[in-house]
């Protein structure tokens, strides 16, 4: 089975538990990378005129990205890893995926949130691509564990 683990970390927090991941699962990584980085004033979540803010509150919003390493149809697997924000993925994540042809793709959610769930995200996901298989999801706030990652690849067997 080919896995890409692919993510978006603004401060470092996701890009540890994606490494984690690459390294369990020993997929290829792929950080998606903005065209003009996130200053801290630009995540000033409190700051309705920040960037971030602004970008989260249109939801037409897709912030230029680096062209992706990796073309995802020749994989099996992709695990696209964000933190939340306002309660769902940050723009960027759908500036990624809408670079992709995701009809059938098996994808699954994995993110960092300081007291948010997934859930919201996976559903605006799953708004977004009908016609990829979104997962569940899963928060590793506190790293990953084996066990769950593997459940989740085997499809919950």
């Amino acid at each position: 089975m080919k896995i890409l683990v692919s993510y978006f970390s603004a401060s470092g927090v996701t890009k540890k538990v994606a490494i984690q991941l690459v390294d369990l699962l020993h997929a290829d990584l792929e950080e998606i990378r903005p065209i003009e980085k996130y200053t801290n004033e630009d995540l000033d979540w409190r700051n309705g005129h920040s960037r971030s803010s602004i970008e989260m509150k249109d939801e037409s919003s897709r912030p230029e990205i680096e062209k992706p390493l990796y073309d995802l149809s020749s994989y099996d697997v992709i695990f696209i890893g964000y933190p939340i924000w306002w309660y769902v993925e940050p723009r960027i994540i759908d500036t990624y995926l809408d670079s992709f042809n995701l009809n059938g793709k098996r994808i699954i959610p994995f993110a960092t949130s300081g007291g948010s769930s997934i859930s919201g995200s996976v559903k605006h996901l799953r708004n977004l691509y009908k016609t990829a298989k979104i997962e569940d999801g899963i928060l590793l706030n506190r790293g990953i564990n084996e066990t769950v990652i593997r459940k989740m690849i085997d499809g919950g067997k």
